[in-house]
């Protein structure tokens, strides 16, 4: 697939990108043709100096992509389509992670269930009707009720051609019930990557490890939505001299930094191992 995969990254313009986002970006251009995508849904935390530093610091370092960029701030009107699609499979929540992890601590004993989105949710709203939703709900995905409604046992994709699958009760088990709308967003992570890896016609997407769960998610929601599920390829993770994966916090392992200090692209491209 070398060359000619329709490849993208998506950074959010909540800080600088540091080297990790460098190997990212720099491995998805390797694959073929790349695209750039601007996920700001986020307005709390979404800058414009940061999303000028973004283009800047990828342009520095060799890369190009078609104009103009996609921008998920732009594309509010997809996100409540595909989400009006899933309306039979959804419902409201109201709970906070206060409630969540009440819910969850009581009365068993020890570390708390865990997925890609933190503690798995409980199901506590599960009953609620769509129509009740208020403004401060946000809107998740009844997991049991989709893989019923699509009639599967697992969902499956393939990451550097090995296939991957979780089965209906593993994903209830390790993920549970996402949200597909945050408060004050009108989509979630989740639901904004698949709609737009479908729009920018992605056949491989490259992005780190950590994200590895989510796939299985994301999987889920394009057999829901009718959409391609492209190939995918999760790369290792940049990591500090503690073996801590990089953060945007931490500015000085920032591109802009190194800019500042005189490295090249090459010498980037060293740092990251390519």
């Amino acid at each position: 697939m070398a060359g000619g995969a329709v490849t993208r990254f998506a950074p959010s313009p909540t800080g600088l990108l540091h080297l990790g986002h460098a190997f990212s970006a720099l491995t998805a251009a390797a694959y073929g043709d790349f695209h750039l995508r601007i996920e700001d849904i986020d307005r709390d935390r979404c800058r414009a100096e940061y999303e000028a530093t973004i283009f800047d610091d990828l342009a520095w370092l060799g890369l190009s992509w078609p104009q103009p960029v996609m921008r998920q701030s732009d594309r509010m009107p997809a996100y409540r389509d595909a989400l009006a699609r899933l309306g039979p499979l959804t419902y409201p929540c109201r709970c906070r992670r206060g409630d969540i992890r009440a819910a969850l601590s009581a009365p068993q004993e020890g570390a708390l269930p865990a997925g890609p989105d933190g503690l798995i949710y409980p199901g506590t709203c599960r009953d609620r009707d769509l129509r009740d939703a208020g403004p401060d709900d946000v809107i998740r995905l009844d997991a049991g009720r989709a893989f019923d409604a699509l009639g599967l046992d697992a969902v499956r994709f393939t990451d550097q051609g090995r296939d991957h699958i979780l089965t209906r009760q593993q994903f209830l088990d390790s993920i549970g019930d996402v949200i597909l709308s945050r408060r004050g967003m009108g989509t979630s992570y989740h639901l904004g990557v698949v709609v737009d890896d479908a729009a920018q016609g992605i056949t491989l997407v490259t992005r780190g490890m950590d994200l590895f769960a989510s796939t299985h998610i994301h999987v889920l929601l394009q057999r829901l939505l009718d959409l391609p599920t492209p190939a995918y390829l999760h790369h290792r993770l940049i990591r500090d001299t503690a073996g801590q994966r990089l953060a945007k916090r931490d500015d000085a392992r920032a591109i802009r930094q190194y800019r500042i200090d005189g490295a090249t692209p090459d010498d980037i491209r060293s740092m990251v191992g390519l």
